[in-house]
């Protein structure tokens, strides 16, 4: 019995790499019910990062100030380099944040990690287009994301229409998406290492 089902496979490496096909085969593909809890994961990390960022700035900035004169001449030398730091951090914010949420698609999906990565950005960009939508109709008080720093948003007030503003809008989109998908692969190899033992188990080794 036991020749039998390793036939074709001369490694239990090659025989975990058989059963995942089969188990693939059958279970893989993108899962949008998985990536919506990444997503969820991946937004919630964002407002914690963000806010721990700002705390920090705000630290930072009342230590190095010592009266309004001096905060409002630092403030002018220095806008060109708080912006360049401000969007270092916001891409370190997004890249984590959107990481840990393919991570957490990934390990819940088990399968097809780089698809899984990729449905948790989509569900960022569906529900700031939704949003959009909801507060060109509604009003802009209904776009929630343009409230959370980070969020992949969509303004509806054209302000994104600057280099700027562009250059920010490409961070926000681009940087989660190559999280999301490293992430997602990462989650699915921990059920690869799982497999492994079980075949290994099987094997007696």
């Amino acid at each position: 019995m036991a020749s039998e089902n390793t036939a074709g496979a001369s490694t239990p490496k090659s025989r975990r790499n058989d059963v995942v096909a089969a188990e693939k085969e059958q279970f893989g593909g993108m899962k949008f019910g998985s990536a919506f809890f990444g997503w969820l994961t991946a937004i919630g990390l964002t407002v914690i990062l963000s806010a721990l960022a700002t705390a920090i700035g705000v630290g930072i900035g009342a230590s190095n100030t010592s009266n309004a004169n001096d905060a409002a001449n630092q403030a002018t030398e220095n806008v060109q380099t708080i912006s360049i730091v401000s969007g270092i951090v916001l891409a370190i914010i997004l890249f984590v944040a959107y990481y840990c949420g393919g991570y957490v698609a990934g390990r819940m999906a088990r399968f097809d990690g780089v698809k899984q990565g990729i449905a948790v950005w989509l569900w960022g960009i569906i529900i700031a287009i939704v949003l959009a939508i909801l507060a060109a109709v509604a009003g802009n008080q209904f776009n929630v994301l343009s409230s959370i720093k980070g969020a992949p948003s969509i303004p509806v007030d054209g302000s994104a229409l600057t280099a700027g503003g562009l250059i920010g809008l490409a961070i926000a989109i681009l940087i989660p998406l190559v999280g999301a998908i490293l992430g997602g692969k990462a989650g699915m190899r921990f059920h690869r290492k799982v497999d492994q033992v079980g075949i290994n188990h099987q094997a007696g080794i």
